[in-house]
């Protein structure tokens, strides 16, 4: 099998793409009472974007499946790249939330997308976890590798937080609480074991760096719905300080980031910033959030300048066929065994 041939390595972070899209156009659209028309018709071209990017990355995903099955069994195996197959639901469950939202619960097939994608993310996030139990050989004395824990885990859990969006307005509450129980169970799970990951092992690889914006997006997401939810201002605002902190802690390496050649991974930036936006964004809404009305502006043109200029860097990457190419290989620090000098 030609390993240069470019749709054998279209692996499932693809969907980050129509991920912080779908995220923008969400930002857009909380941007309306603000913006008027001009939100509302950016939030159109930005959903249409997300959706056509969607359908043509699952159609190239289908044509790789069939032609090149030993590359998506290779993802399954690896230890971060399978973590990406979350993103297929979350942007499918995105796309139900924006029809939603720009068309109301009677949108034509929103209901449907919204089961299919939120049942496809259950059973994603139960087949990630069950993964860091049982490893790919198994056995009773398997131990994960601190290698495999990243920011990318984030992805599964802010899946299941998603729910809600588009969950209650279609009727589905009891069922999206209960995965936005899960999503909630597990963050702080996460949380910890990327912090005792930096502890043990170090940062992720280099090429990794972007996806820290990731820390952001789960207490945006989570405050989002939330507020859905009716949740009181104090709860909401902690969990607006938790996002804001975790974007600026992330930013402080965006100069290294800066300095990377651009790779998928890039991507990982967009839908958080987006989510931290839309949160702001909603929180300005509110009598004692007047204040945020010019910092969630601020924030929606940078989540819209990044997204942009990520949509440029991947044109760029494609014609150059600087991304669809073999990964290098990801230098993993390897934890000191006891007694090692």
């Amino acid at each position: 099998m030609n390993d240069t041939a470019p749709l054998k390595h279209l692996f499932p972070g693809w969907f980050a793409i129509p991920m912080g899209w779908a995220g923008l156009a969400l930002a857009w659209h909380r941007a309306a009472p603000l913006m008027g028309e001009t939100a509302h018709g950016v939030t159109l071209v930005a959903a249409g974007v997300a959706a056509l990017v969607f359908v043509l990355i699952g159609a190239a995903t289908l044509l790789r499946w069939q032609r090149h099955a030993e590359a998506l069994r290779e993802d399954l195996a690896h230890p971060v790249r399978h973590t990406f197959f979350a993103a297929i639901p979350v942007s499918a469950l995105l796309l139900a939330t924006l029809a939603v939202a720009l068309f109301g619960p009677a949108a034509p097939g929103a209901d449907a997308l919204w089961w299919a994608a939120s049942l496809a993310q259950f059973g994603v996030t139960l087949w990630v976890l069950a993964k860091w139990i049982s490893g790919p050989a198994g056995g009773p004395n398997h131990k994960p590798h601190w290698g495999a824990v990243t920011p990318v885990l984030f992805i599964p859990i802010v899946g299941n937080v998603l729910a809600p969006l588009a969950g209650v307005p279609l009727g589905h509450g009891a069922w999206a609480s209960a995965q936005f129980g899960l999503g909630l169970l597990f963050w702080p799970l996460v949380l910890v074991l990327n912090f005792v990951r930096i502890a043990q092992a170090g940062l992720m690889p280099e090429r990794l760096l972007p996806t820290l914006f990731i820390f952001a997006a789960p207490p945006a997401v989570v405050g989002v719905a939330a507020l859905q939810y009716g949740a009181g201002a104090p709860l909401v605002w902690m969990l607006w300080g938790m996002a804001l902190f975790q974007a600026a802690w992330a930013a402080t390496q965006a100069r290294r980031i800066a300095m990377l050649p651009f790779g998928l991974p890039h991507w990982g930036m967009s839908f958080p910033l987006a989510a931290l936006a839309v949160l702001t964004l909603r929180l300005a809404d509110t009598p004692e959030g007047r204040w945020l009305q010019l910092p969630g502006v601020a924030l929606l043109a940078l989540a819209s300048l990044v997204i942009l200029g990520l949509s440029f860097a991947t044109v760029r990457g494609l014609r150059a066929g600087t991304l669809l190419a073999p990964e290098g290989p990801a230098v993993i620090p390897i934890q000191p065994q006891p007694g090692a000098a």
